[in-house]
Parts: structure tokens; C-alpha cells; sequence
């Protein structure tokens, strides 16, 4: 049975076998015999040392992605994660919450009938208390991205990219660019143009009644303006006395409102807070749009500065429409416009072909995954078009620190690399897509990058017979055009796949084609023999299943001679049984009697167990012992 784990890759690898066959089971049901083995697989691949001394430790897979670590183990988020990418949807909707908060505290004043400036107490806790549960999200926005891994920018030259899960370097980016912004965005900052323009006529109304009180000293004092002093004598008598009402009016010369004189005649100051909040929103609105024009200002110089801010802000919203509709009138855009139109055919495509629901979403996971690799550039298409040896430092850039993390090639020198970079074509695989099915033909060798697939093989549909294991990064398969591209004089007929691989998450790998191929395989023949057929062994799950398979089919013939032994010497005991001397005695002629019923009584004994293992481990053997061992690469013509 097999036993896979589904650990990371980044860890050592290891090979276990178990034998976990049912006895009883295969006794009930003599038919069915099931072999399965499996080994565990990671990106770290430990070699012995070979007879020369040289240690083969291979190369540490230092890449890691978003399915490569265990996230219930480590603090560091994946930032394509599930939960990040529901935390963000959270933390979007607090910010469209503290977008019309923020302003709402602008209306806290009210200038009351009685001439007096007030706050409202109701509103003013209501926001405070919105306002503090919104920067608490603002805090807990700050502490995930602080436990938010990073995409290497080095590492975005091939695909999705590899994250950086170090605590200390994501801290140290984080502070670096991204942390005081957030940290601004915490503080509760005032962000409407209507909301200031309220709060400001408030301001020069009261500025007006203490320019009146001042006329009047020293009946009146400033402290009769606030609402808390209207049950002073002193000031209802001074109320009664003064025109204040006259002196601030718009219509009057003692003061003049400028940009602010609408607040008193619609008398918004002293309106109900939903007619104040729709008022000033829809004053904002119309001077941003005519960048100011309508705004008619006194001398007063912060009068003046806050019509020029409404008009520079209105002047670059425009230049930002403006920016943007050019932008996506431009190149930029064209290769999205050429998706989404491709992806619109597809659709109709599919709708007319009535493809079933399961194929069209296929297709549809397939085009989103090539997008967000290559966000829409046909690299082939680019690097086609460009001179051979620029041609080839581009794909050195790409391929060669990848080329190098597969153990296969580890051992070639750079010329050699850089041949081999040249001939590499990037592949794309989603979830549930078989890559090579058992029985098909090969035409290329897969060189995994990126994520991980399930490989298995029933030994050409025999019966009983079945092995899995799993792959990952710097692993490959399409092993089986390894030995005939070795092949001196190869036949025109591509070998058949002795496994099915099918993709699990999404992969990215490198493919070469079997005529690149023969060229890599070439090269091999300049390199070490027993070093490479040993790294090539260890490497490739058909020698890995064979070498299993003969380990089991050993075991079991020991098992079953272990077994015969045993039996034996039960027998031999048994027949060799004299009963006691004392009062027991038997004629001579009893004797050859009492053997024969010994003998009777011991095969009863040892007939069902020895049926049953006999039936076990010969069935075993016939399955094991069927597996045909691999083509031996021919790694040199002269392998001295």
C-alpha cells in the first residue's frame, strides 16, 4: 500500500517501502493481489559517496512557493494564499468604511439659532467609536504584512516567481517602502472638499460674531458664543441689546462671507446632518468639476489658499482622466484587449462545440494560468526576432540557475549549460491536466520548475500491479528518451511511456523536444559514466520502481524459504515424538502406527497456513518478477 508524504520539497529525501499486505484479506480473496510501492520525494537529493570518494550531495532547492512549505507550521503568509487574499477583501471593505467616515467629523459643529456654536455630542461618540474600530483594522493591516511573504524581483524571470518567507528581510522591505504609508493611512485625516468648506463657514460665521461682539466690549465677552453660556443673564441681556442678527447677514457690509456666504443663506450651519452631508458633497462635486470657477472669494488670504487648493485638485483629476483614457488608448492595453478577445472566441467557440462544463473550465483555468506567467508576451515569438548571441544571453538569464537545480545537469561544465539553455522551451500545466499518459508515445523530456505531479504506472495494465509516487521541482520525467536519444543508431518510432504523470498543482517546466534531446545526450558522452548512470538511477522513477520491486520480490522469497524451513523442523519434531518412559509404553508393532498419525495430524496442522502463504508470496512473485528491468543509458562509448 502506499504510504506518500505530502511534505515539502524543500526537505531531505527520503525512499521507504512498506509491506502492508493483509493476509487474511489475500486469504478471503485469492484472486486479488495488489502490489503498491511508493516513496517520498523532495527538492533536496542526498547521494552516497561513489568507489572514487567524490561525494554526489546534490543541490538544495532553495526555491520556494506558495504550495512548497507547510503554512500551519510557519507565521509567514503566503500573499496568494487563501487567507490573505480574504483578509484583503476584509481590510477593502474598512477602508470604504473609513472613506466616508473620516469627513463626517468636519460636521460636528452646529451654529445654533440662539447665536451660539455647538457640538453634537450623539454624532460625535457614534464616529469615534466607527472611526477607532476602523484603525483597528488599519493596525491588524500592519501586523500582516510584517507575516506577508514577498516575490523575489531576481526570481520573476521565470514564471510565477519564488517567495521570501524570511522574517527579517520582509521587515526589512516592509520598512523600507510600504510601512510609513500605512501608517498615515491609520491616522483618522480628513479627505472631502465639502466637509472643510462646512467646517470653514462655521468658522467665519463665528469670526463674524466675534468681529460684532468686539464692537460692543465690554458688554459682551467671547464665552457668550458658546451654547454653554445660554442660561447667563449677563448674555440675554447683551442678546437683547445687540443687532447681531443685522451685523451678520450676508447681505450686510460689516462682513463679507466670500465662498462661504451659501452656508448662511440655505442656512446649512443649522440644517439637520443628512441635508448638511448631501449639501456639501454636492459642492464639492460641482467645483472640482469646473476646477474652481464658480468660486467668488473675499480678500482674506486662507480664503483665497483653500479656492486655489479646490482648483489645483480639480486640475489634476482632470489631467488623471485625461492620463488614463491615453494610457488605455495605448499600447499597454493592446495585449489585454487581444486576451480578452481571444478568450471571447474561445468562449464561442466552446458554446458552439457544446463542450461539456468540466472541459470549458479547463480551458478557461489554462488561459488565466499562461496570463498571469507571461502577462500575454509570446516569448518564443520575442526571442525569435533577436540575433543569435543575444538570443543566447537571454535564455542564459532565464534558464541557466534552473538548469543548474535539476541533478542531471548539475555536472556540466557552462558551454555545455548554455547549449543545453538554448534549446529549452518553457511549459505550462494547470491542475488535473495529464501531461503523458502509459502506453503513449514520448516526444519530450519534462524538467520540472515549478509545482508538483503524480506519476504511476500498472506495468502495461497488468493485474495486480500498481505504483505512484510524486515529483516535484528539479525533478523530471519523460525518462524513457533518454536511452533511445543514447542510442547510436536509433529506430524512427519514439518509445512508449511506461507511466502516466498528471499535474496536481500548477507546473511550470522546461521541455526538451526528442531532437533537442539528442543533442543534450550528446553531450553526455564528454562526462564521467558511473557517476552520471548513478545519478541518472536515482533520479528516474522507472529504476526507482524496479529497484522496489526487486527488493520486495527478494523479501519475499526469503520469507517463503524462511517459512519452508520452519516447516520443516515443526514436522521434524513432531515425528520425532516418543511418548514418556514411565508407565506409558507401545508395542513395536503400535509404533509405525503412532507415526503415521503424527504425521496426519502435523499436515492438518500446517496445511491452511502454508496454503495460505504459499498462495501469498507466489502471487507476489509472479507480479514482482514480471516487472522488466530499464534500458541501460549508454552514457559513453567506452565505459572504462
Amino acid at each position: 500500500m502506499e504510504e506518500a508524504d505530502e511534505g515539502s520539497f524543500g526537505g531531505s529525501t527520503r525512499t521507504s517501502f512498506r509491506d502492508e499486505l493483509d493476509t487474511n484479506k489475500l486469504m478471503e480473496n485469492k484472486e486479488s493481489h495488489l502490489s503498491m510501492l511508493a516513496y517520498e520525494m523532495s527538492g533536496k537529493q542526498k547521494f552516497e559517496k561513489d568507489a572514487i570518494g567524490r561525494s554526489l550531495d546534490g543541490r538544495e532547492l532553495s526555491r520556494v512557493f506558495s504550495e512548497d512549505y507547510d503554512a500551519a507550521q510557519m507565521l509567514i503568509l503566503d500573499p496568494r494564499g487563501t487567507r490573505v487574499n480574504k483578509w484583503n477583501k476584509i481590510f477593502l471593505a474598512a477602508c470604504l468604511i473609513s472613506l466616508f467616515v473620516d469627513p463626517l467629523f468636519f460636521y460636528l459643529p452646529v451654529a445654533k439659532k440662539d447665536k451660539c456654536i455647538d457640538m453634537s455630542t450623539g454624532l460625535e461618540v457614534s464616529l469615534t467609536i466607527i472611526r477607532s474600530l476602523v484603525d483597528a483594522f488599519y493596525i491588524i493591516q500592519i501586523y500582516f504584512r510584517f507575516q506577508t511573504a514577498y516575490i523575489a524581483p531576481s526570481s520573476r524571470v521565470s514564471g510565477r516567481g519564488e517567495l521570501i518567507i524570511d522574517s527579517s528581510k520582509i521587515a526589512s522591505k516592509y520598512l523600507q517602502k510600504d510601512f510609513w504609508l500605512d501608517l498615515v493611512a491609520a491616522q483618522p485625516l480628513p479627505q472631502v472638499l465639502g466637509s472643510s468648506w462646512y467646517l470653514l463657514s462655521i468658522e467665519r460665521q463665528n469670526e463674524c460674531w466675534k468681529k460684532a461682539c468686539t464692537l460692543q466690549y465690554p458688554y459682551c465677552q467671547y464665552h457668550y458664543l458658546e451654547c454653554q453660556s445660554i442660561g447667563d443673564p449677563n448674555r440675554i441681556a447683551w442678546l437683547r441689546s445687540s443687532n447681531l442678527s443685522d451685523l451678520c447677514d450676508q447681505n450686510s457690509d460689516f462682513f463679507h462671507f466670500g465662498i462661504f456666504a451659501d452656508a448662511l443663506t440655505l442656512e446649512i450651519t443649522g440644517s439637520k446632518f443628512f441635508n448638511k452631508y448631501c449639501y456639501c458633497l454636492w459642492w464639492g462635486l460641482r467645483n472640482l468639476s469646473s476646477v474652481g470657477q464658480n468660486l467668488l472669494t473675499s480678500t482674506r488670504v486662507a480664503e483665497i489658499n483653500f479656492a486655489v487648493i479646490v482648483a489645483i485638485l480639480g486640475l489634476v483629476l482632470f489631467a488623471l482622466l485625461i492620463g488614463n483614457m491615453q494610457t488605455y488608448l495605448q499600447s499597454t492595453t493592446t495585449r489585454l484587449e487581444e486576451w480578452r478577445i481571444r478568450r471571447t472566441d474561445t468562449e464561442r467557440w466552446m458554446h458552439h462545440r457544446q463542450l461539456p462544463h468540466y472541459l470549458k473550465q479547463n480551458v478557461r483555468r489554462h488561459d488565466q494560468f499562461r496570463w498571469v506567467a507571461t502577462r500575454g508576451v509570446d516569448e518564443e515569438t520575442i526571442l525569435r526576432d533577436l540575433p543569435v548571441d543575444l538570443r543566447r544571453d537571454i535564455k542564459r538569464h532565464l534558464c541557466l540557475n534552473l538548469v543548474r537545480q535539476v541533478p542531471l545537469f548539475d555536472q556540466m561544465d557552462e558551454r555545455m549549460l548554455d547549449a543545453i539553455c538554448e534549446r529549452l522551451k518553457p511549459s505550462l500545466f494547470t491542475p488535473g491536466t495529464c501531461v503523458v499518459r502509459e502506453g503513449d508515445l514520448v516526444n519530450e523530456m519534462l524538467f520540472i520548475v515549478r509545482g508538483r505531479l503524480d506519476s504511476c504506472t500498472t506495468n502495461g495494465g497488468r493485474t495486480g500491479f500498481f505504483n505512484t509516487c510524486r515529483i516535484g521541482s528539479g525533478d523530471f520525467c519523460g525518462e524513457e528518451l533518454l536511452p533511445w536519444a543514447l542510442d547510436p543508431r536509433p529506430t524512427v518510432v519514439l518509445p512508449s511511456s511506461t507511466r502516466t504523470v498528471k499535474a496536481i498543482t500548477e507546473v511550470e517546466a522546461f521541455a526538451l523536444i526528442a531532437e533537442d534531446l539528442k543533442f543534450v545526450a550528446a553531450q553526455f558522452r564528454r562526462l564521467h559514466s558511473k557517476q552520471l548512470r548513478h545519478t541518472f538511477r536515482f533520479h528516474s522513477h522507472q529504476w526507482r520502481t524496479w529497484a522496489a520491486c526487486f527488493i520486495q520480490a527478494a523479501w519475499f522469497r526469503y520469507k517463503r524459504m524462511k517459512e519452508t524451513s520452519d516447516l520443516k523442523k515443526k514436522e521434524n519434531v513432531m515425528m520425532s515424538y516418543v511418548p514418556g518412559t514411565g508407565t506409558e509404553h507401545f508395542s513395536a508393532p503400535l509404533q509405525p502406527l503412532m507415526s503415521s498419525s503424527l504425521r496426519i495430524c502435523a499436515a492438518k496442522l500446517t496445511a491452511s497456513p502454508r496454503k495460505g502463504r504459499s498462495l501469498r508470496y507466489g502471487a507476489e512473485l509472479d507480479i514482482l518478477g514480471s516487472l522488466r528491468k530499464p534500458l541501460e543509458p549508454d552514457f559513453t562509448d567506452d565505459d572504462s
